[in-house]
Order: structure tokens, then sequence, then C-alpha cells
């Protein structure tokens, strides 16, 4: 298979559904341990901010973006 066919196999393959479909916004991090929750697995509906598991800090939020997203 030469360069020409390996690349438009490449581009005419349907591209992957990796992001997960259950409602995710996107992850809550912590800078200093690199700690990532994503939204659905923490209990956000209080007023109170999302503490890192390890070291106690605040988390960030962070929304998802594009198709590869980790989140």
């Amino acid at each position: 298979m030469g360069l020409i066919e390996s690349v438009k196999d490449v581009l005419s393959s349907p591209s992957p559904k990796n992001r997960p479909d259950d409602g995710s916004a996107g992850a809550y991090w912590c800078d200093d341990c690199d700690v990532r929750l994503r939204d659905v697995e923490v209990d956000s509906d209080s007023d109170e901010a999302v503490t890192c598991p390890d070291c106690g800090e605040e988390m960030r939020f962070e929304r998802s973006s594009g198709r590869s997203c980790a989140c």
C-alpha cells in the first residue's frame, strides 16, 4: 500500500465516537496535584466549592471542548 492510499484510507474512515454521552460538561482539576474529577462524578449541586480529595484545595472547573476531550 502506497503513501497516497494510506492517506486516503485515513481521511475516508469515519471519526471515532469516543466522547462520553452521560451529560458531562467538563471536569474539575487540581493544579497542585494534577487530580481530575469529571463533573458527573462529583456532587456539585451544593454551593460549596469542589475540593481535591488528595490535598483539600479548591478545584477549578474546565469545560469540555472538541470531540477528543478526555472529559
